[in-house]
């Protein structure tokens, strides 16, 4: 094991070690968590020492790396889920189905498990609902639901829940749907992306008319540029929602005679059916260069097709070892067997090959990796297969003769036809911010190199702040073998110096070989004019992507990635990379929100005020005092909140409030979303705790 820099062994204790309950770990080093890992995902081979070994061999020096809920989990003993995120099942379009989904999703949450779900199926906004006499209420007053759910019901660990809401473009909610998250604080837990058919891309094209319906009713119509034009607007503006062409997924799915799929994952790399489950590894690309930054560069193909088959069973291991949430997405998974397996450390290999992101040569040779990466793939599943069998609804005549496979090689065909195939899907592409950053900070999934040094504001257990230097991968090879004072090569590029035209050529390059999907954004220039934009995205139609994402800089959602006032070369960053489709939260005037692992501790003295305020609904007034304590930057925040009052009438209510309040402020987070749970929070007619 190769030594690495401190912000990944901190992010290794932080987020992958294993720990006993009262925090002493486990885990000693990083080679014992690849030991417990290649323990555990070895399990259910006859010859466990053979493939314990094997595993661990692969993810040693970080050559391969499962997704942060297999490094967290497996092993651990937890009830906890390995796989990263589901799909859930449909919501059905009545009350008692629409909370059922809601308690679903969140046992879902609860082990850790982030969910995508489509909401076309409610009933638009005004539709009548039989039996009650009432109109329907629409599918974005339950996404509201879902969206204090969330909140609530935090993923298993440290990391946040995550949820990606999709809507058919032609439903008649469907503009209310592209403007949600327009308004402050409104679904901040979901990435939002609309399901795009070919039908209203060719309707754009040719200036036709588009028509919203729903159960065969037609609500409205409009041209179908004007549709286009408010989703392209608000991406712009906003940066979100995304696109997914749906049609082409549909149509590519070498499953697509047994499900439908209808919704991804909440950073859209996987396209899923109902109760479909996300399992993620992806190939460290930039670990596997022979001899880099030198004429003779390269990766040995023999040596990545080796790593790709044994990460295929390791990873289909993980289906027999992982604990599911639902049963359904227990079957689900093992009726199919689905994994997504994918790489990271691209934007550095090519550096280290003298490739300049976005250029010929370095398209070219992405395109010859990652065809090297599926072919073994699916070879390696086909050997599975022979061994251990097909995966249960393996339709040979269907499954040879769907047009993604028909596209693959004709030895590899063949070794399908004679023993099938173990994984129905075997690529995809997931964003790796964290675990790559973990892995020597490595440039993350196929996105470029950020930025090569900067600054970094790294939060420690105890709640204080250092600032640590953070360096590429790369560049730290580079200066160590060339010395400090080398000039950087021109294959040296940042996402600072790319066009989008780059990031686009890039990602339709790697979707060529990738049977589920990518997580990629395209970043955007904030000068970039709407037009241009919005050919982006007919241009990603037209180069076969699956789906498109887009980050623009602008002062509604502000920079994902800033760069210092007194030094413009070195950034800061968040401790997560953020996920495709992402918005910001919007800092307005209390400066940056601050996020805390532990609580601040409490002094025994607090400053503070207390303010008296009286409702309309009581005779007697009520006293609120805001205690605030200074951080360690320097910065006044508020840590306590009491409420006192003559009137005992909700008086339990109030406490658990104040208390849920006074929990939240030591740890840091968005004051704002205190704000948005009192506004929602009432017990007697009239009686809210904030703003009336």
């Amino acid at each position: 094991m190769v030594q690495v820099a401190s912000i990944s062994q901190r992010i290794w204790d932080m987020k992958y070690r294993l720990k006993k309950a009262d925090g002493q770990p486990v885990d000693k080093t990083i080679a014992d968590t690849w030991k417990r890992l290649a323990g555990a995902l070895a399990a259910p081979e006859a010859d466990h020492g053979l493939w314990s070994q094997r595993f661990y061999e692969a993810m040693d020096d970080f050559k391969f790396l499962p997704a942060g809920r297999i490094v967290s989990g497996a092993g651990a003993e937890r009830n906890v889920t390995l796989f990263n995120c589901f799909v859930m099942g449909a919501v059905p379009d009545d009350m008692a189905g629409i909370f059922e989904a809601l308690k679903e999703a969140a046992l879902t949450m609860q082990q850790g498990g982030g969910i995508g779900y489509d909401f076309s199926t409610l009933r638009p906004k005004g539709a009548p609902v039989d039996g009650v006499g009432a109109d329907a209420s629409g599918p974005l007053t339950f996404m509201d639901v879902w969206d204090a759910m969330c909140r609530t019901i935090m993923s298993a660990g440290s990391r946040r829940g995550a949820m990606m809401a999709v809507m058919a473009c032609d439903h008649p909610d469907i503009e209310a749907f592209i403007e949600a998250k327009q308004e402050a604080a409104r679904l901040r837990m979901f990435n939002l992306s609309v399901l795009v058919s070919d039908d209203l891309m060719r309707a754009v094209k040719e200036d036709a008319p588009w028509e919203l319906t729903f159960n065969g009713v037609t609500y409205k119509s409009l041209p179908a540029r004007e549709l286009w034009d408010k989703i392209m607007r608000a991406t712009y503006a906003f940066a979100e929602p995304g696109v997914i062409f749906i049609d082409r997924i549909n149509r590519l799915n070498p499953l697509n005679y047994c499900e439908t799929i209808h919704a991804t994952n909440p950073c859209g790399e996987q396209p899923l059916p109902p109760y479909g489950a996300c399992l993620l590894g992806s190939v460290n690309l930039a670990r596997l260069v022979s001899e880099p930054f030198t004429e003779a560069a390269h990766i040995e193909e023999e040596a990545l097709s080796s790593l790709v088959a044994t990460a295929v069973r390791m990873m289909d291991n993980v289906i027999d070892i992982s604990r599911f949430p639902l049963p359904e997405q227990d079957h689900e998974a093992k009726a199919k067997r689905r994994i997504g397996l994918g790489i990271t450390g691209l934007g550095d290999a090519l550096i280290m090959c003298g490739a300049r992101y976005g250029a010929t040569e370095a398209v070219k040779l992405t395109r010859a990796w990652m065809k090297a990466i599926q072919r073994a793939a699916y070879l390696a599943s086909a050997a599975l297969a022979a061994e251990k069998g097909a995966f249960p609804l393996y339709d040979k005549e269907k499954y040879l003769g769907s047009e993604a496979i028909m596209a693959l090689d004709e030895d590899v065909r063949t070794a399908i036809s004679e023993h099938g195939v173990r994984n129905a899907l075997l690529t995809s592409i997931a964003p790796t911010g964290t675990i790559s950053l973990f892995a020597d900070n490595v440039s993350s999934g196929l996105e470029p190199v950020f930025s090569f040094k900067y600054n970094r504001h790294i939060l420690m257990e105890d709640g204080s702040r250092r600032e640590e230097e953070v360096s590429d991968y790369a560049y730290r090879l580079f200066k160590r073998t060339y010395g400090d004072t080398a000039v950087l090569p021109d294959a040296f590029v940042d996402a600072q110096s790319l066009s989008p035209n780059d990031h686009l050529v890039m990602q339709a390059a790697v979707q060529e070989f990738v049977d589920s999907s990518i997580s990629k954004t395209i970043n955007c220039p904030e000068s970039i004019s709407f037009d241009d934009f919005k050919d982006i995205y007919m241009q990603a139609f037209d180069l076969g992507c699956k789906g498109c994402t887009t980050y623009r800089p602008n002062d509604v959602t502000g920079s994902v990635l800033e760069v210092k006032a007194e030094n413009k070369d070195e950034p800061e960053l968040p401790l997560e990379q953020p996920s495709k489709n992402t918005t910001p939260i919007d800092q307005g005037d209390a400066g940056p929100v601050t996020h805390l692992y532990q609580p601040l501790d409490r002094p025994e003295q607090l400053n503070g005020a207390t303010y008296k305020v009286r409702w309309p609904e009581s005779d007697h007034a009520i006293y609120i005092t805001m205690s605030d304590i200074l951080d360690d930057s320097g910065r006044t925040r508020p840590f306590e909140i009491f409420i006192n009052s003559k009137n005992m009438e909700h008086y339990a209510w109030t406490v658990a409030l104040t208390r849920m309040i006074s929990a939240a402020f030591p740890r840091g987070g968005a004051v704002s979303f205190s704000v948005v749970e009192l506004k929602t929070s009432f017990d007697a007619p009239g009686c809210h705790l904030w703003g009336g």
